[in-house]
């Protein structure tokens, strides 16, 4: 960790008031952001105690309640948490079903919920984003592999991912970098939602060659870099982070 990489700089986290989203938001704060607006939907006391963590570490919480897939509420949550070197697209949802027990409302749901609201931060971000600022979306193995019970997610998650390439090349006039992070299994809250969540632990640990699951933390480190100057020349990229999984035939 470098501890005044971001010093006066300003980050959004959607998704920011816990699990990954806060891990994130905490990783900005270490490293000396000035001013961390974390989004969040439902829980509020949630946010108060990630905000009471984030001024702890220096520091100025700004909490932006609120639906990121509706375009009117996301203008005016980013009128909140002013102009931006950072922005970390990490809220997501879903419905967790097999293909065939899903309906379209839960198709528009799941895509407007985790790819349109990339699309819309950015569009509405972007305009007033400084020189040499990043954008960063939080993507999934499901993305490119198939897993149980999630194809309306993965569909979403690599939605973004071709978003994220998109966005890289029209707004690199803007000085502005675009990139993902592909985050392996982590055990949090999310997994509630899987009725095989056990199995899903359990088959990842002992087939991840890095010998553990993936972490918020490691996360959190990775979005650190592509938000930071050393990544300068890279542009549209997903950076899979899943201690090895992935590369197992």
């Amino acid at each position: 960790m470098i501890p005044h990489r971001f010093a006066g700089k300003s980050v959004l986290v959607t998704g920011g008031s816990r699990g990954i989203g806060r891990e994130i938001a905490l990783r900005f704060a270490a490293e000396g952001a000035t001013r961390v607006a974390i989004g969040y939907l439902r829980s509020d006391r949630a946010a108060e105690e990630t905000a009471e963590a984030l001024r702890a570490l220096g520091a100025e919480p700004v909490l932006l309640r609120g639906n990121i897939g509706d375009p009117e509420r996301v203008e005016a949550l980013l009128a909140l948490a002013g102009p931006l070197d950072v922005l970390v697209a990490n809220a997501a949802t879903g419905v967790i079903r097999p293909a065939l027990e899903l309906e379209e409302k839960h198709w528009d749901w799941t895509l407007n919920a985790n790819a349109r609201s990339v699309f819309t931060l950015a569009r509405h971000a972007a305009p007033a984003m400084t020189r040499g600022a990043s954008i960063v979306a939080i993507s999934s193995l499901g993305a490119v592999r198939v897993l149980e019970n999630y194809a309306l997610v993965g569909v979403s998650k690599a939605a973004i991912e071709a978003l994220v390439r998109y966005l890289a090349v029209e707004l690199a006039p803007r000085e502005i970098r675009v990139n993902a992070v592909s985050a392996g299994l982590i055990e949090t809250g999310a997994l509630d939602a899987f009725p095989n969540r056990d199995e899903m632990l359990a088959y990842f640990r002992a087939r991840t060659p890095g010998g553990r699951l993936v972490e918020s933390e490691d996360i959190a480190a990775a979005v650190g870099f592509l938000a930071s100057p050393d990544a300068e020349m890279i542009r549209g990229h997903t950076l899979v982070v899943d201690g090895g999984y992935s590369v197992l035939a």
